[in-house]
């Protein structure tokens, strides 16, 4: 993949969506080529949270090749800087969230992709949209392929978030055909990793109550089976379809080997940890959040023929988060980068 990576050197790439987990680690990434290989690549990190993106980015914040924008996607945004490739990765991808604010949810997917593909448009990058493997709906029984359309209720409020997706992508593909714009696709399934503080999703959930030394809280008799993917493996992902993806085409995350029900996640991350798992049924608002959907698996057939492949697989991936002793530590870990980093320069 370094090889390939090559081609992003001394270009400019803005990310949305920049502390969330998926996109934070993407950022990550560049930030180890620019400091490892002086990749020069420049990065401007789009999000609304300040405050924490300056803990999360505090090993880069000085950085000359990153620079924070704080900026609310459902506005338009003006550069003033050429831009090469443009991630769209901000979204509402929280449970409680579709069910406290559904509106909210969908304006932020559809008012953001489109000022989003509108920046693209103007400045001429391929913008690579993260979209969601909920765009399926309720399936037939068998993987998702990249050409299936499942069931969504669209009177339900919780169809808030696969339906803006769904529309979003629609308007994607669009622009590309109506302007010209160069877009790639990527479905993620449900990508875990060590960011579990502000994620309300059952496996960081699980995680938490692990950490914190508790049993692990069911919610569900967990009979809903879900593809993973590991963080890391979700970011070399996005580097192939950025970078290998045809103009148009939509490409699953997942890793065909992590595939479980949530109830024998509950109980992995519980031996895992040492601990056991206990039920006790959410309240009526918390179910309106959760996905009506039994089976969500997607067959990443596609992305494998690009040359992807995952390396963490689910029971090491929980290991490496229950191991990792708090993002505090983490940031340490990447100051630590960073100052040697400026040493090997001297």
């Amino acid at each position: 993949m370094d090889q390939m990576i090559k081609e992003l050197y001394s270009k400019h790439i803005l990310i949305t969506g920049a502390s969330g987990l998926i996109c934070s680690a993407f950022i990550d990434s560049l930030m180890r080529y620019n400091i490892w290989q002086k990749a020069n690549i420049k990065i401007y990190a789009v999000s609304r949270n300040e405050e924490y993106a300056r803990k999360r980015f505090e090993a880069y914040w000085e950085n000359p090749l990153f620079t924070f924008i704080r900026h609310d996607v459902i506005e338009p945004l003006a550069m003033d800087v050429p831009l090469d490739y443009i991630i769209h990765g901000a979204s509402n991808a929280s449970p409680m969230r579709y069910a406290f604010d559904p509106v909210g949810t969908m304006k932020s997917n559809l008012w953001g992709v489109a000022n989003l593909l509108e920046l693209a448009m103007e400045k001429g990058g391929r913008l690579l949209y993260i979209s969601s493997g909920e765009v399926y709906g309720d399936g037939d029984g068998t993987d998702f392929m990249e050409t299936y359309s499942g069931y969504v209720d669209c009177l339900n409020p919780r169809a808030c978030y696969p339906s803006s997706k769904r529309a979003s992508e629609t308007l994607c593909i669009s622009y590309k055909e109506q302007y010209g714009v160069d877009v790639v696709i990527a479905r993620p399934c449900h990508i875990y990793g060590f960011d579990i503080e502000r994620d309300d999703r059952a496996f960081a959930q699980f995680l938490r109550k692990v950490k914190a030394g508790e049993d692990v809280i069911m919610k569900s008799e967990g009979q809903q089976v879900r593809s993973y993917c590991y963080v890391e493996d979700c970011v070399s992902a996005l580097f192939y379809i950025l970078l290998r993806g045809v103009n148009g085409g939509a490409y699953n995350i997942a890793n065909r080997e992590s595939v479980v029900s949530i109830k024998d996640l509950a109980e992995m991350i519980a031996r895992v940890g040492g601990k056991t798992v206990v039920i006790d049924f959410p309240s009526n608002q918390e179910s309106k959040g959760y996905s009506v959907v039994q089976r969500a698996v997607l067959d990443p057939s596609k992305l494998e023929n690009l040359g992807w492949k995952p390396n963490v697989f689910m029971e090491e991936g929980i290991k490496r988060i229950l191991g990792m002793c708090s993002m505090t530590k983490f940031l340490s870990f990447l100051m630590i980068i960073d100052i040697l980093a400026k040493m090997v320069t001297i």
